[in-house]
């Protein structure tokens, strides 16, 4: 079993048997807790506390009084009821990529989900069975042994829980749908501590708010999954042009995506060019404007399906070609890792019109850190094919979404933060409410409702009222309750 944080020491220490809040100043006695939870407790007296306590998003330096590891449904229920007893505020943590800070919390309890990392793959069936400490490069790795996959996370690093929650954008997306849309059930820990299971037919109101309303109504303990053949080899990778080409090779791909095939997965990203060896020198740490795609079918069409891509005015990088799933889904993770401080913003588009193109294009230069992008990414296809009225997600049919993704490394959160929201403002004439909000930091109440839409809104306000009254989920993007 992993221990209870990716960056945790291997050091084994002892437990406190009482926790102290950083915002309460109050004692906990954990000892009733300790007697029912079956995994390890983590409190700020312990050693390894500020290794576990750690999250992806360095932005959020939260002290929890408890972190408690949790290995099975039952050990989540416990935790539940302890919180409740003690009126703790809960945070449940399974990759920890919460962009929003929503996997921790000061002076409350996080449910630390990582221990939970059971993979059942049943490839007769294309189904798989995974638990929530489950992070998509795991995932991925274990059902490409047997050619199949299931549209998951753009970086590795990513949990599945919360990104299936939230909604789930992916490489796949536009030939098999959302990861919420190939979800097909779930066991949940409610906020009473009861465990259920939910699909299509048993709870399934709570499975219809599952896929998409984020965490509001339990804590999920296993999903299960539909699976699609891919890979293990396909075309795909990047090509990477100065940034003085960007607008050519924009408008280029824009058309190219309007008549590409739904087995072509894309997305065109507007960076520094990274620091490594397959970048000629003089492009290193430079503007630049990469386009990343893969073709999920016969190597053969690949090839051809991507080949205009290769030829475009003869990129300086062209890595596409022969590659595997694997390699694919990890694309971004140097440019990604841990320990950086993020704050995101994203829109669905209307259209990508050139006025679109022009205003992401002016918005790239005035970036204040080199590690930060801005993404424009192809929708449809299998995501608008699902019936508005199927998922709490609304947008459906928009053909484009742009992500802006302010990432660094100082301390000049102010400066970062305004760049993400000059960028933002920019680009609204352009957009459309309903965008997922796994891709925005710092949500508002009535950004909420408007992404879900008044009728949808209240439906889960509804579900909500029935399977947490009293919000003890509240620290996601959070559903109020409806009144009785």
């Amino acid at each position: 079993m992993r221990r209870c944080s990716v960056l945790a020491s291997p050091q084994p220490v002892a437990m406190s048997d009482t926790a102290t809040s950083v915002t309460r100043r109050s004692t906990l006695d954990l000892g009733p807790l300790r007697a029912r939870f079956a995994g390890e407790l983590i409190t700020p007296a312990d050693r390894r506390y500020d290794d576990a306590r750690r999250v992806f998003n360095a932005i959020f330096d939260r002290r929890p009084s408890v972190i408690a590891c949790a290995t099975n449904a039952s050990d989540v229920a416990v935790t539940l009821e302890f919180a409740r007893r003690h009126d703790l505020p809960v945070a449940v943590r399974g990759g920890g990529h919460s962009v929003a800070g929503y996997s921790t919390v000061d002076g409350g309890i996080v449910i630390d989900l990582l221990p939970m990392e059971r993979i059942l793959v049943d490839a007769t069936a294309r189904r798989v069975r995974v638990q929530p400490g489950v992070t998509w490069g795991e995932l991925d790795r274990a059902t490409q042994k047997h050619g199949l996959a299931t549209t998951g996370g753009r970086m590795t690093t990513t949990g599945v829980a919360r990104f299936t929650l939230g909604s789930g954008s992916g490489w796949l997306e536009r030939l098999h749908g959302l990861a919420c849309d190939n979800l097909l059930a779930a066991e949940v820990v409610l906020a009473d501590g009861h465990v259920v299971t939910t699909d299509d037919s048993e709870n399934a109101d709570l499975f219809w708010g599952l896929k998409g309303g984020g965490g509001n109504f339990g804590v999920v303990t296993e999903f299960e999954f539909r699976l699609h053949p891919a890979g293990p080899v396909l075309i795909g990778g990047l090509v990477l042009h100065p940034g003085d080409r960007a607008l050519e090779v924009g408008r280029f791909f824009r058309d190219f995506m309007r008549d590409a095939p739904r087995q072509v997965g894309a997305g065109l990203v507007l960076m520094h060019a990274p620091l490594a060896p397959f970048v000629p020198l003089p492009l290193q740490g430079q503007p630049a404007i990469g386009i990343i795609a893969a073709y999920f079918g016969p190597i053969e069409d690949g090839a051809a399906g991507l080949a205009p891509l290769k030829d475009l005015a003869s990129p300086a990088v062209d890595l596409i070609g022969p590659t595997s799933y694997v390699d694919l889904q990890a694309i971004t993770d140097a440019g990604n890792p841990p320990g950086r401080r993020n704050y995101w913003r994203s829109g669905l588009l209307t259209e990508l019109s050139d006025e679109a193109i022009d205003t992401v294009i002016t918005c790239s230069p005035t970036v204040t850190s080199p590690a930060s992008v801005l993404v424009l990414s192809p929708i449809g296809g299998a995501v608008a094919d699902v019936p508005d009225d199927a998922t709490p997600i609304s947008g459906r049919t928009a053909p484009w979404l742009y992500h802006c993704y302010g990432i660094w490394t100082d301390t000049d959160d102010e400066r970062h933060i305004g760049w993400v929201r000059a960028t933002e403002r920019a680009m609204r004439p352009f957009t459309t409410d309903g965008v997922a909000m796994n891709f925005v930091s710092d949500i508002s109440a009535g950004r909420v409702r408007r992404t879900f839409g008044d009728e949808k809104y209240r439906r889960l306000q509804e579900l909500k009222a029935k399977y947490d009254p009293e919000n003890v989920f509240r620290l996601n993007q959070n559903v109020t309750p409806a009144s009785p």
